[in-house]
């Protein structure tokens, strides 16, 4: 589909319990939904080798992104996901931006995959988020992030140098098997912890 054909889909009026079932499809361009009302879509399995641009964009109903393939930079800074998130396997070749988003569902990103610069910076999280066997390559940064709903890293690998500063995490902090760099992710590199974390 041509960028401008998947956009007239997604920003389709939202109806409660609908969706626009996209999957597996191929974006011929870079996607540009910054600044817009999307409905709920079901993208699994879709590529953007070019990436997309969601910057501030409102995701109303509920929006599935499961093993899709970013080829280049995915922005989504300063989004909001009114309802879940699902990132579970996806890929992103290029930079990924998440910078100030809101999740106020789940924001699921369980096997994904960042080979680029991964930038959670100032993210909010409402309901439960995780990075369960997530991999993350490149410069990576959760700084003031805050995580509402609790975070699940099972058998997350994140680089060493990954910033977690002022990083805030209210409920369940799920740590088992999680790396930083060479050694195991530790409660002492986030900023505050005020419930229970699993060793």
């Amino acid at each position: 589909m041509t960028p401008a054909e998947l956009r007239e889909r997604l920003v389709a009026p939202w109806r409660h319990g609908e969706h626009a079932d996209l999957r597996g499809v191929t974006c011929e361009g870079r996607l540009d939904l910054s600044g817009c009302e999307v409905a709920g879509f079901d993208l699994s399995g879709a590529s953007f080798p070019e990436g997309i641009d969601a910057r501030g964009a409102r995701f109303l109903g509920l929006s599935w992104l499961r093993d899709v393939r970013f080829g280049g930079r995915a922005d989504f800074g300063g989004a909001v996901f009114l309802n879940d998130a699902r990132f579970e396997g996806a890929r992103f070749d290029g930079a990924a931006r998440f910078s100030g988003i809101e999740f106020r569902g789940i924001g699921r990103f369980d096997g994904a995959r960042f080979e680029a610069e991964a930038d959670f910076s100032g993210a909010v999280g409402y309901g439960n988020c995780s990075l369960a066997q997530v991999s993350m390559q490149g410069p990576t940064s959760f700084r003031d992030s805050e995580w509402l709903g609790g975070l699940w890293c099972q058998d997350a690998a994140l680089p060493a140098d990954a910033d977690l500063a002022e990083t805030q995490v209210h409920g369940r902090l799920w740590l088992r098997g999680a790396r930083q760099g060479n050694g195991a992710l530790k409660p002492a590199a986030f900023g505050m912890s005020f419930g229970y974390t699993y060793l």
